[in-house]
C-alpha cells in the first residue's frame, strides 16, 4: 500500500484533492494499491496503512518561511499541506519506509533536509501560461535532463539523458544534507531529481512530472519503477 498526500483546495469550498494523474501509474506500473492522505493535523493515524508515501506536486508553492527565507510575494501556498508533508515523511524515513516526490514533493523533502528553495529560475523551467490555458498545455514545456552517472535513476532507464517536461516556479538553491543529485538540468544545471537512503529506505524525488510522460519517457518510467521495486522489496521483508 502506498500513501499519497492530497492537496487543501479551496474552489468554493474547502476539499481535500489529488489529481488522477499521479494515482494511476502507481496501479498501472508499480502494482501499488493507493491510500489517499488528507492534509490535516491527525493524518499520521493514516501511515499505519501503509508502507510507502508519495508526495505529488501542487498548484501551492513551499512556505519561504520553511526554509528561513522571507519573500513579500511567495505564490499560492499550502502551510498546512508543508506541515503534513514534513511531518509524515520524517516519521515514515525515521520508521525505514521509502518516501518518494514529484515537483512540490522534492521541494518538501529537500526542505525537510535542511534545504532551501529559489523562484529566481531561467525561463527553461516554465513558461507564461494565461489564465483558462487548455489544462494540457501546461505540459507542453521542455528541457533536457542530464542524468547522474551510477544513480538510481540512470542505472534503473538506462540512459544518460533526456528531455523532460518543466512547469515548476520553484527549484533547489541548496541541496539538504545527505541528500546525492540523480538528475540536473541540462541548460543551467538546477537540481532535477535527488535520492537519499537513510535508515535504509529508499528517498527519490524528481521536479518534473513523471506521471505525464510515463508512457514515451523512459527515466519517468524509472522513477515508477523505483517505486514498485521498493514496494516488492517490501513485500518480501514482511513474508
Amino acid at each position: 500500500m502506498i500513501g499519497v498526500l492530497c492537496c487543501n483546495e479551496f474552489s468554493q469550498r474547502p476539499v481535500q484533492a489529488v489529481a488522477t494523474r499521479f494515482v494511476q501509474p502507481l496501479a498501472d506500473y508499480a502494482g501499488a494499491a493507493v491510500v489517499l492522505i488528507p492534509a490535516v493535523s491527525d493524518a499520521c493515524d493514516a501511515l499505519a496503512l501503509v508502507d510507502r508515501l508519495l508526495l505529488t506536486g501542487s498548484r501551492s508553492n513551499v512556505a519561504a518561511t520553511r526554509y528561513g527565507a522571507v519573500r513579500e510575494d511567495n505564490g499560492p501556498v499550502d502551510e498546512q499541506r508543508d506541515e503534513v508533508a514534513l511531518r509524515l515523511a520524517a516519521h515514515m524515513i525515521e520508521g525505514a519506509r521509502p518516501v518518494f516526490g514529484i515537483c512540490r514533493g522534492l521541494q518538501e523533502l529537500n526542505v525537510l533536509f535542511g534545504g532551501t528553495l529559489t523562484d529566481a529560475l531561467d525561463d527553461v523551467h516554465h513558461c507564461g501560461l494565461a489564465d483558462g490555458t487548455q489544462y494540457e498545455r501546461h505540459f507542453d514545456h521542455r528541457h533536457d535532463l542530464t542524468l547522474a552517472p551510477g544513480g538510481m535513476l540512470r542505472d534503473q532507464a538506462g540512459l544518460a539523458a533526456e528531455t523532460v517536461n518543466s512547469v515548476h516556479h520553484q527549484g533547489i538553491d541548496r541541496l539538504g544534507h545527505g541528500l546525492t543529485v540523480e538528475a540536473t538540468a541540462a541548460e543551467d544545471g538546477l537540481i532535477e531529481a535527488f535520492s537519499a537512503r537513510p535508515c535504509g529506505a529508499d528517498v527519490l524525488a524528481v521536479q518534473w512530472h513523471p506521471e505525464w510522460d510515463i508512457g514515451t519517457s523512459r527515466a519517468s518510467r524509472a522513477f515508477f519503477d523505483r517505486i514498485g521495486t521498493a514496494l516488492a522489496i517490501n513485500v518480501r521483508t514482511i513474508s
